[in-house]
């Protein structure tokens, strides 16, 4: 029984330690009233009466290819007999790029039968002689503002007509800007036309 009344005496002491003092004297601070600030509403400019002038978008460089392939001193002249449709040139595209330089790779699309091609770059010969096979070859290109015209005469048909190739044009970043193919007979050309703007 002593221990009963020594934890109800030890508790109750202990509680009124915690308890809460009761006094009257506590004082709030009141909250101070902000000054109303008067708000002026941004100031709205009127519309401009005189809108800029619409640029036109220049006008593209476009290689037209019946203008392109009456030059006789430069492209044969078609000679297709029924039933045979590669003896004539072929034009591949106008490609505009900003590239600063591009790369053309080309292989035997079909058999491969010995096809050969002379590549030239505006008229002047950029490689006199090459030889077809299943891997791509490639001829780099430092492409000049405006027009690039690429050449690919058919030096031969092999020995499976028509001189076949499937080609490639990459930009200076590696991106594939334009793919084909061509079927053209011996002395024939197939033109890629790269504009740089």
């Amino acid at each position: 029984m002593k221990k009963i009344f020594l934890i109800i005496a030890f508790a109750s002491f202990s509680l009124q330690g915690f308890s809460q003092e009761l006094n009257n004297k506590f004082k709030t601070i009141p909250a101070k009233d902000p000054a109303v600030k008067e708000v002026i509403p941004p100031k709205e400019a009127a519309p401009k009466e005189n809108p800029p002038a619409i640029v036109e978008k220049p006008k593209t460089l476009d290689v037209n290819p019946d203008e392109l392939f009456a030059n006789r001193n430069l492209y044969k002249q078609e000679s297709n007999v029924e039933g045979i449709y590669y003896r004539r040139n072929q034009f591949l595209g106008n490609i505009t790029t900003t590239a600063v330089y591009s790369t053309i790779m080309y292989r035997d699309a079909a058999f491969v039968d010995g096809d050969k091609v002379k590549v030239y770059l505006n008229d002047q010969v950029l490689e006199p002689e090459v030889s077809l096979t299943s891997d791509f070859k490639s001829v780099k290109i430092n492409l000049v503002k405006g027009v690039n015209k690429i050449d690919i005469e058919a030096l031969n048909e092999g020995f499976a007509s028509p001189n076949t190739a499937e080609f490639k044009v990459y930009d200076d970043k590696g991106q594939v800007i334009s793919s084909s193919e061509w079927n053209v007979g011996t002395g024939y050309k197939a033109v890629i036309v790269l504009i740089k703007e």
